[in-house]
């Protein structure tokens, strides 16, 4: 561990959309106060939409260079499209001290780097040398860390341009042989540095000999975050994203209706994960929770508000639903099988099949005869559901959503009537129900066409109505 004042030190995430507007960014965060310019590591995401263009897109699956780099066609052509995309966005930051002619030669550079990489990648692929499968997650890798490394190095550009000096801390490895793994390169890069007197941009992709995409994909951002985060020891860790954690999406029941949370627990940001709201990627905060180390989530746009704190023990003192959230993209599978009842390891066997599919199921329920796990939708393949008919008598699989309560503290008399009633009201029903004793998160599985008017209605009936205060840490 680096052995500086921590007290004087943060690591502050920056998201993609919040990287994108960087005139703000520079603004609200980094000049916001004169008295703390210095001192901070910003952990930068690529600009929003250039993962996508680089991998796939990450909602809709659209591909990227990487297929076409993997059917090994068309993939130089579409580096050189990069590029020119990458020059439009750089021209963007003109106005804000970006030097375009440097900031351009950095693209040219980097991408002719990458060509030389995947060209060699290509050569062994058609060797048949190696494992085809690890040939193609080095190449994932190769392309993840340009977008980053292009965010990197024009933050310093613009920040020097504004009188701040900056250090960019480009974890890429681009230009070493060094066969370091990801901790022990933000060790070395870490080391000696005057960190309570420094600027430092650190880009959110670094290179190890484990691969950070092998194991945490399209959350390796994050996990360089945490990563830096434990070898400094900050006393908090900031996320910036261009939102506050709120009671309720925004987007989906307005404004004026989310209520900012302002403190929870590392558990509650787990259950936000399970249901892909992320806070934080629940693998880059476990080592940040087991070290003790607070996160603070604040809005890029309105720097004055603290935001929310999360932390290992917080619980709140009065009983309330901090957060109401979900997912429409899921799918329920349901087993009846009458020799179920009173079989010992009738679950067990099931799962062996979803283990089989790389399946991991956000809800179970069950009674006497029937058992139902809620699965995202993209795990559901004719291949899982045809096996499935061939071991149990009735397999039922149905589109669903799920709307979940989830707390700090939500073990309070009556609030699952409550709930319950909420969407009642509103015509929602309940297909399945689960909740366990710690008594964080109630999730309903329902239609999926009620998804939004549930999140809505247990917003104002359990947080908005409340009538219990919000904590502000």
């Amino acid at each position: 561990m680096s052995d500086v004042n921590s007290s004087k030190i943060s690591v502050e995430k920056i998201g993609g959309t919040s990287m994108t507007a960087f005139g703000d960014v520079l603004r609200h965060i980094v000049l916001h106060d004169p008295k703390r310019i210095y001192g901070r590591i910003y952990v930068v995401s690529a600009y929003s939409g250039v993962t996508n263009q680089l991998l796939e897109h990450k909602k809709t699956g659209e591909r990227g260079i990487y297929a076409l780099f993997a059917e090994g066609k068309g993939y130089q052509d579409a580096l050189t499209d990069l590029a020119v995309s990458l020059k439009k966005l750089n021209a963007g930051y003109a106005d804000i001290g970006l030097p375009l002619a440097v900031a351009d030669a950095f693209i040219d550079h980097r991408i002719a780097q990458s060509r030389e990489y995947l060209g060699a990648m290509q050569h062994v692929l058609a060797s048949g040398y190696l494992n085809r499968k690890d040939v193609l997650l080095a190449a994932r890798e190769v392309l993840a860390s340009i977008g980053e490394s292009h965010s990197a190095f024009n933050s310093v550009e613009i920040l020097k341009a504004n009188g701040v000096k900056a250090v960019l801390m480009d974890l890429a490895g681009f230009d070493d042989n060094e066969a370091w793994t990801i901790d022990e390169r933000i060790a070395n890069s870490f080391k000696d540095l005057d960190l309570a007197n420094s600027v430092i941009v650190a880009t959110g992709y670094t290179k190890g000999t484990e691969g950070i995409m092998r194991e945490f994909d399209r959350g390796y951002s994050e996990v360089t975050f945490s990563k830096i985060a434990v070898e400094v020891r900050p006393a908090e860790a900031v996320i910036h994203k261009e939102f506050h954690l709120s009671s309720a999406d925004p987007n989906l029941v307005g404004l004026e209706n989310a209520i900012v949370v302002g403190a929870t627990n590392y558990d509650v940001a787990d259950q936000l994960a399970d249901v892909g709201m992320e806070a934080i990627h629940p693998k880059a905060a476990k080592p940040m929770e087991l070290a003790g180390i607070p996160i603070r989530l604040k809005n890029t746009f309105e720097p004055d508000h603290p935001g929310t704190l999360i932390t290992k023990d917080f619980v709140g003192e009065r009983a309330r639903v901090e957060i109401v959230t979900g997912t429409d993209k899921v799918t329920l599978i349901e087993i009846h099988d009458p020799s179920m009842v009173g079989t010992v390891g009738f679950d067990a066997n099931l799962m062996q099949v979803f283990c089989k599919h790389d399946i991991s199921y956000i809800l179970k329920a069950t009674n006497a005869n029937s058992i139902a796990h809620l699965v995202w939708d993209n795990q559901v393949t004719a291949e899982l559901v045809a096996e499935l008919e061939e071991l149990y008598q009735v397999v039922t699989v149905k589109r669903s959503a799920i709307v979940c309560t989830i707390g700090s503290n939500i073990g309070i008399p009556g609030v699952l009537a409550k709930a319950a009633q909420a969407l009642a009201d509103v015509g929602v029903n309940v297909n399945c129900v689960s909740q366990t004793l710690r008594q964080v998160n109630m999730q309903f599985v329902i239609e999926r066409e009620d998804y939004k008017t549930a999140v809505k209605a247990l917003n104002m009936a359990l947080c908005v109505n409340s009538g219990t205060p919000v904590p502000s840490v």
